[in-house]
This record gives structure tokens, C-alpha cells and sequence, in this order.
């Protein structure tokens, strides 16, 4: 288990982040969300150990990462920008990977090979931008970690392979209870397979919640009504966004679904659907409420 509690981290006399907490169970998928500039590289280091908090604490499984060999045996961390010995071959990177991480499976480095389809005997820097992101992939399943923290793990990868590759997370995830931590801004690749988000704007974490939660308590309604939107529509309820489109209105509110349905079915609209809302319609209000733009966006 992941427990980040109270983080602080001071960059250039800037505040990157303030008193962040959140905790990671073990054998979940928890999807880091955020603006750009939001400080998530940063608490992404931290908590692999790369950095070291200003204040607060990091521990995995009740220890602290930072300089501890032990956690960090079980842990990888796959940055935005990645990172290969020169002159390195696949075999090379696979057998220092090898030398540094005690659950090193090479019969499963082996049988990868089949799924990655690349020549172990190849320089790693030869390669472009999408295969340098399928080694570290191939590499870092290799090594079994317990924990694996991804930062922008996708890009560069074509739709076929990050499929496999997302394929290959589940399968440890299911399996041996891998816990992953992973940050991406291509929220509609990462919906599927996380379980928990969090977002963090600004150094701070503003919402922290269950997947399924988040999505069962907040609704894109669209209705309308044979002579105009009635008074009191809204009385009562907790509405997040309207816009009117021609005779429709699209709005957002939070609540039970079955609540919400009995109120605006009283009034009885010639139109009402309620309809499911995206991980990135979410991401989108949520920014929309601390300042960013929504308008034409929710579609």
C-alpha cells in the first residue's frame, strides 16, 4: 500500500506541491489526473524515491522509499522521458535490470519477446520513440515489480500495442496484485482500466474518489420542454453546468440517478436523457471549477 501523506515540495523557492494526501491499496490502478504544471511528474518522483519530499511523508507498504534499497527493489518507475545506457542492447538493458532486481524473470522476459517482436541484440537508442517505449515496458514486466509508476506510459505506442500493453498491466494486476500508479493526459486510453482517480491542480489535490463513484453521482441530463424551461427547474438541486442548444437544455448535476429522474420527469419534458459522462467530461468540470474554460467542450 502506497500512503502519500501531508506533501510538500519546494522547487526554485516555488511551491510544487502543498500537503497532498492520498492512499493506494494494494493490487489496484490508480490514475493520476492534472493540468499541466500541476506538480504530477513531481509527485511521481517522490513517491518512486527519485526526490525527496520538503515535508510530510511517503511510505510503501509502511516504509519510507527514499534511499531504501528494499522498496525500491520492488518498485519501477517509467518517466515521461526515458532513459537507456548508451550503446546498450535490449539484452544488455534486460541484464543490468537483471542484476538490480532480485525477482528478475527471465522466463517471462523470454516469453514478452514474442508479444514486443523486437531483436534483443539491437541498440536501444536506435530505435524509435514508440519501440523505446515497448522495451521499457518489456523490461520493467520482466522484473516483476510490486509497484509500477507510470508517467505518460502511452505515448508513442500505436493502438495495437497499447492494447498489449495494457493487457499485460491487468494480467499482473489480477494475478500477482501489482499496484500501479499511473499519470496520462489521454484520459479516454486510461478510463478503462483505473479504478481510482485523483486530481491534482496547482500543488493540490482537489478531488480524490472511486471511478465508478465519481461517475454514479454525477449526471449529463439533456431535456427539453413543449413550451420553454419551466420555473424552479432547478430548485433543490445540485446543478454544475447548464447550456441551452436551440429547444435543449444540457445540463450537469450531481445526485442519485433515480432522485433526479422523479424531479425533472414531474414536470413532464417532450425530451429527457440521462446520459453517462466520460472520465474527461469529468476531468473537464472539475477543471472548469477552479477556473478553467468548459463552454463547447461537455458534447
Amino acid at each position: 500500500m502506497i500512503v502519500v501523506n501531508e506533501i510538500a515540495k519546494k522547487l526554485d523557492d516555488t511551491d510544487a506541491l502543498t500537503d497532498v494526501s492520498f492512499s493506494i491499496k494494494k493490487g489496484s490502478i490508480y490514475g493520476l489526473l492534472g493540468s499541466n504544471g500541476a506538480g504530477k511528474t513531481t509527485l511521481l518522483r517522490i513517491i518512486a524515491g527519485v526526490l525527496k519530499e520538503s515535508g510530510g511523508s511517503i511510505t510503501v507498504d509502511n516504509q519510507p522509499v527514499f534511499e531504501n534499497r528494499k522498496v525500491k527493489e520492488r518498485l519501477i518507475f517509467l518517466p515521461d522521458t526515458l532513459y537507456f545506457f548508451s550503446q546498450y542492447t535490449v539484452r544488455q538493458m534486460a541484464n543490468f535490470y537483471s542484476s538490480i532486481y532480485p525477482r528478475w524473470n527471465e522466463e517471462r522476459f523470454l516469453k514478452l519477446k514474442e508479444v514486443f517482436e523486437i531483436d534483443v541484440n539491437k541498440k536501444i537508442q536506435k530505435f524509435s520513440k514508440g519501440m523505446q517505449r515497448q522495451v521499457a515496458f518489456w523490461i520493467s514486466l520482466s522484473a516483476m515489480p510490486d509497484y509500477l509508476i507510470l508517467d505518460e506510459p502511452i505515448d508513442g505506442l500505436d493502438p495495437v500495442m497499447r492494447k498489449k500493453v495494457k493487457n499485460l498491466m491487468l494480467q499482473d494486476v489480477a494475478e500477482r496484485e501489482m499496484t500501479v500508479l499511473i499519470s496520462s493526459h489521454n484520459l479516454r486510453e486510461i478510463e478503462d482500466i483505473c479504478d481510482h482517480i485523483g486530481i491534482l491542480h496547482k500543488g493540490k489535490l482537489l478531488l480524490e474518489k472511486d471511478l465508478d463513484d465519481l461517475k454514479s453521482d454525477t449526471h449529463k441530463i439533456q431535456i427539453a420542454f413543449k413550451d420553454g424551461v419551466p420555473a424552479g427547474l432547478f430548485e433543490n438541486m445540485k446543478l454544475l453546468y447548464k447550456e441551452e442548444r436551440g429547444s435543449v437544455l444540457l445540463c450537469i448535476v450531481k445526485g442519485p440517478a433515480d432522485e433526479i429522474t422523479e424531479h425533472f420527469e414531474a414536470y413532464k419534458p417532450v425530451i429527457f436523457d440521462m446520459l453517462p459522462l466520460t472520465l474527461e467530461e469529468i476531468f473537464i468540470y472539475e477543471m472548469g471549477d477552479v477556473g478553467y474554460a468548459i463552454e463547447n467542450v461537455l458534447v
